[in-house]
């Protein structure tokens, strides 16, 4: 859905680093020390895996929470939006009107007319300005404790499957090509959708 697109690419910028990256504390064990003639010391053993954020607001194989609170705040805005799109059409309708009868009517009827369309389309900007802030504001204060628990669940899952770090795809520029088995992007959000129903809360818990 177009919709859920859009909003994606608004909700991403609210904690979503949180849950893009998620990493294990690396061993605080002191490294050998090198011996004459020596040129590597101990080399930790890194475990790495990918995650592609993009599919979490996916309406069918997503996260259902993220899906299910982007739909409502889509349907809390939906009358502000009809709002806009009829003020539009009256727009749109008095500007063919005007073009129609501006060559055989008074210039200065043309002229008020001119003066109505044009204030329209400032109150038109106005109001979709405002609807936008508030869209968005509203947006960030109903899915940033999503991404938060998101970014939580992520670093639970990484200690539990003993992965050091988890690289988001979709953000990481320079991933050329790497092997399926590294992808958890599936099998976190099945994860997540389980221990996470649509029906929870959006309220964080204290």
């Amino acid at each position: 859905m177009k919709i859920i697109r859009a909003i994606a690419a608004i909700a991403f910028f609210a904690a979503i680093s949180a849950a893009s990256v998620a990493a294990q504390p690396k061993p605080t064990t002191t490294p050998a020390p090198l011996t004459a003639g020596s040129t590597t010391g101990n080399v930790p053993e890194t475990k790495l895996a990918l995650v592609e954020t993009d599919y979490f607001l996916d309406e069918k194989a997503g996260i259902m929470r993220l899906v299910s609170a982007a739909k409502k705040v889509e349907t809390e805005f939906q009358p502000r939006r009809t709002e806009l799109q009829n003020l539009q059409a009256q727009i749109d309708k008095l500007t063919a009107d005007l073009q129609k009868a501006s060559p055989v009517q008074d210039p200065k009827v043309s002229a008020q007319q001119q003066d109505a369309i044009d204030q329209k389309k400032r109150d038109l900007q106005r109001k979709s300005e405002d609807a936008d802030a508030a869209w968005k504001k509203k947006l960030q204060d109903v899915m940033s404790p999503i991404y938060d628990d998101i970014g939580k669940a992520l670093d639970a899952y990484a200690k539990a499957h003993g992965i050091t770090l988890i690289l988001d795809a979709s953000k990481v520029q320079g991933i050329v090509s790497a092997d399926s088995s590294l992808d958890i992007t599936k099998a976190f959000i099945t994860e997540f959708n389980a221990k996470n129903p649509a029906t929870a809360s959006l309220t964080p818990t204290p």
